[in-house]
């Protein structure tokens, strides 16, 4: 029977319990932003620090070497703002994580398409919309 003592002043099952303890644990480090320079400054702040480019099979940062594929991170984070009166304001931003210990931000406009990224990182950007 699993336990969760600081549920306990509900009136739940056991398991009941500790699922809701769980999920209220998740909420509270979530985030959440009303703009993407909010985003950005945000992810900085909790040390996503590095300026990632989207490339066609890869995102880099022009100041550093760093070029990571689709294989060599994970995305921890993603943000979607939509524009109310001009779609040039529609972002996703990503927080990411390479395997290397890189953590940093990408800034993307909707609208990834096949001939400006490969289909491996379309695939890796696109996982956690569907």
């Amino acid at each position: 029977m699993l336990s969760c003592n600081s549920c306990n002043k509900f009136n739940f099952e056991p398991r009941s319990k500790h699922i809701l303890h769980r999920i209220s644990k998740i909420l509270h480090y979530m985030h959440t932003y009303d703009t993407v320079s909010q985003a950005v400054n945000g992810l900085k702040k909790r040390g996503y620090v590095i300026d990632f480019n989207l490339e066609k099979d890869s995102i880099t940062c022009r100041q550093t070497p760093i070029s990571l594929s689709p294989s060599e991170f994970e995305i921890a984070e993603v943000y979607r703002f939509e524009g109310n009166s001009d779609p040039a304001d529609e972002a996703i931003v990503y927080a990411i994580e390479s395997k290397h210990g890189h953590k940093g931000v990408l800034v993307n406009g909707f609208g990834i398409s096949s001939s400006e990224v490969g289909d491996e990182m379309i695939k890796k950007l696109s996982v956690h919309y569907e």
